[in-house]
């Protein structure tokens, strides 16, 4: 029963529109996720971003880009598997010791994005994360920025994926700390 009317359906669909009507047909391509390029002391890398998957976390980060915020930042914390930035506390080489703890806020305090958008996606090589720090709750997220050199299934569900590297992985690998965030800018 529900075949023929299924038939019937796309029949009339297609009588009524002039077009044939395609089950399971793909909706018009949407316009491509936003691009951040970061133009690092090792060289640039190239970020595509998830707007539908964690759309509040890529707004912000979209929002800091656009507005300079990373320019002139410092990678504060590299380990084998991770590369962190975004600290504008890392703009300064004396406050070295306080790197990690600064935020896009008033006097670089931490401006909390107030919503948890953990996403479903595996945490693999490539991928970018919104951090937030050890104790805090995954609301506090803010500025901070981390690049995974490695997989790391610890992550999955835990924090926001905003985006992956589609260029530069191969920079991202030479990153040390205290390398600087030339540029970066959204295309």
């Amino acid at each position: 029963m529900v075949r023929p009317l299924l038939l019937i359906t796309a029949a009339i669909a297609v009588v009524s529109s002039g077009q044939p009507a395609l089950l399971g047909a793909q909706t018009p391509a949407a316009t491509a996720a936003p691009v951040i390029v970061l133009v690092t002391a090792k060289g640039t890398v190239e970020i595509e971003t998830f707007p539908a998957e964690a759309p509040k976390s890529v707004a912000r980060v979209i929002e800091l880009v656009k507005g300079g915020f990373y320019r002139g930042t410092r990678v504060h914390w590299v380990q084998p598997g991770v590369v962190q930035f975004g600290d504008p506390l890392s703009r300064d080489m004396t406050k070295q010791d306080k790197w990690g703890t600064g935020g896009s806020g008033v006097r670089q305090g931490v401006r909390p994005l107030g919503i948890t958008e953990f996403t479903k996606r595996r945490f693999d090589r490539g991928i970018v994360g919104l951090a937030y720090r050890t104790g805090d709750k995954p609301v506090q997220a803010d500025c901070q920025i981390f690049i995974l050199k490695v997989p790391n299934p610890d992550l999955n569900g835990k924090y926001a994926a905003i985006g992956r590297v589609t260029k530069g992985m191969d920079v991202v690998s030479k990153i040390e700390v205290t390398d600087m965030i030339k540029d970066a800018s959204v295309r």
